[in-house]
């Protein structure tokens, strides 16, 4: 993948699990990486990891639900390293786990602000600086969540499903100027948001696993792994599509 030599990643959600995978996977590749998330302790360890190992990181703090930092965010890329190419759109909250009926407008708009307000102002801001320089790949983190239903979690299902419109449309807008828009739908990976979800061990967390016929829960490295390709020279036909990362979860 020598396409990423020199070029530059944005990382949103950069300060653990996917997302750290993700910025280590691209600097190891020659990209220089822009990691940004909430919690500024965590996404300085993402940096540390990255310029331990010889690459070029910097953190930038920022709420993707916040139209004022996502359009710092993206200033403060092109201000540093000159332009950007590649873009993960990867922050992300579950939210509370409860039936529909029993849901918050609080919840909702937490959920729906981060997972697919954040998308949007991300791709909104991102867009214009890859056009600037002919253009770049962008890949937004969905879910299997975004192809089928799960009960209690319905808010988070219904904003990963968001996020496959809202990156077949833009990927349709710039089909012909050289940006390329995709989607990952990862089936349950070893992060934190499953630990939240299921449990760091136990029966439930064993269940989940077993729904998987591949017989495991996915780790965070196998996702990186999709979302370079994404972004790589060998997807170059590839547009407005969502891979799916599963071990066979949607096959049943």
């Amino acid at each position: 993948m020598s396409s990423f030599k020199e070029k530059v990643a944005l990382v949103t959600g950069g300060t653990s699990g996917i997302g750290r995978a993700s910025a280590v996977a691209f600097a190891r590749e020659g990209a220089k990486i822009v990691v940004t998330g909430r919690r500024e302790r965590e996404g300085q360890e993402t940096v540390d990891l990255i310029t331990k190992a010889g690459g070029k990181a910097i953190f930038i703090k920022t709420d993707v639900a916040k139209e004022r930092d996502v359009k710092a965010m993206v200033e403060e890329t092109v201000k540093t390293y000159g332009r950007l190419d590649y873009a993960f759109n990867n922050a992300g909250i579950e939210g509370n786990i409860a039936p529909l009926v029993e849901q918050s407008i609080d919840n909702y708009e937490a959920v729906l602000g981060i997972n697919v307000k954040g998308v949007f102002l991300s791709m909104k801001y991102e867009i214009p600086e890859m056009l600037k320089t002919g253009g770049g790949a962008i890949v937004n983190m969905s879910s299997v969540g975004g192809l089928i239903g799960f009960p209690g979690i319905s808010l988070y299902i219904a904003s990963k499903h968001a996020v496959l419109g809202l990156t077949k449309s833009a990927a349709l807008e710039h089909a012909k100027s050289g940006i390329r828009i995709n989607a990952v739908c990862p089936a349950a990976i070893e992060t934190d948001m499953v630990d939240r979800f299921v449990g760091k061990e136990g029966e439930h967390r064993q269940q989940l696993a077993g729904m998987h016929p591949i017989g495991r829960m996915g780790k965070p490295e196998e996702i990186a792994s999709a979302v370079l390709y994404l972004c790589s020279d060998g997807a170059s036909f590839i547009t407005g599509q969502s891979l799916t990362v599963d071990g066979g979860f949607t096959a049943q």
